[in-house]
């Protein structure tokens, strides 16, 4: 029986250990579980973990169909009410400032659904500065706009988001890696609350997992 106990623990259990251990990136350490709007108001959960160059994530992104999106300025914020009334597409339209590690997104991205930019999905990047010999790294908040209304928490136009902020991690997790062949994907468990609400009182719901991807996986 001691026999049968080594080789479980010493050939099965413990390379799965030092895999996850291998896997597990210095950013995770301490890491924030959600972002804030200007007011310090809770925002939308973080859900994903990029690791890799500016180069990588942004080729990616604009491979499988996400843009850019515009900087908030008075002609944008015209553009995109313009266009949400009249139904016209605008597949760069600005989003909204959220805020990590005290400053508002490095980039800001988005991928259009329907005919004009109520309905998108959308995403925001923050840069995490490299740790030892670790990679560059990006901690993103994946979601869904579904709707224009008023923020339930300040009364201000926002757009709503869906609850289910895991099929947007999931989505972008696939579109990040069509063009990476070297990439690989993985998920951090217990990372995240299982519900909550965003900044414009809008709730999302969890399964918990942070996911992981890599652009280059390889040795």
């Amino acid at each position: 029986m001691a026999v049968l106990a080594w080789g479980v623990v010493s050939y099965l259990m413990l390379p799965e250990w030092w895999k996850g251990h291998e896997r597990h990136h210095p950013a995770l350490d301490n890491a924030p579980r959600v972002t804030t709007t200007a007011d310090g108001i809770p925002g939308d959960p973080l859900n994903l973990l990029v690791i890799g160059s500016e180069t990588e994530l942004v080729s990616s992104l604009l491979a499988s169909g996400w843009f850019p999106a515009d900087p908030i300025t008075l002609a944008t914020s015209i553009r995109i009410a313009e266009s949400s009334v009249f139904h016209r597409p605008y597949k760069d339209a600005p989003i909204s400032n959220l805020y990590l590690f005290g400053r508002k997104e490095d980039l800001g991205f988005e991928k259009p659904v329907g005919k004009d930019p109520r309905e998108r999905h959308h995403v925001r990047f923050w840069r995490v500065e490299p740790k030892q010999d670790e990679p560059l790294a990006w901690f993103a908040a994946a979601t869904f706009d579904h709707s224009i209304g008023f923020s339930h928490t300040t009364g201000q136009v926002t757009h709503h988001i869906a609850p289910e902020v895991d099929k947007e991690r999931d989505l972008l997790m696939a579109d990040l890696l069509k063009t990476q062949p070297q990439g690989s994907s993985s998920y951090e468990a217990d990372f995240q609350a299982n519900s909550g609400k965003n900044g414009g009182g809008d709730p999302w719901q969890s399964d918990g997992k942070l996911g992981v991807v890599k652009m280059n996986d390889k040795p």
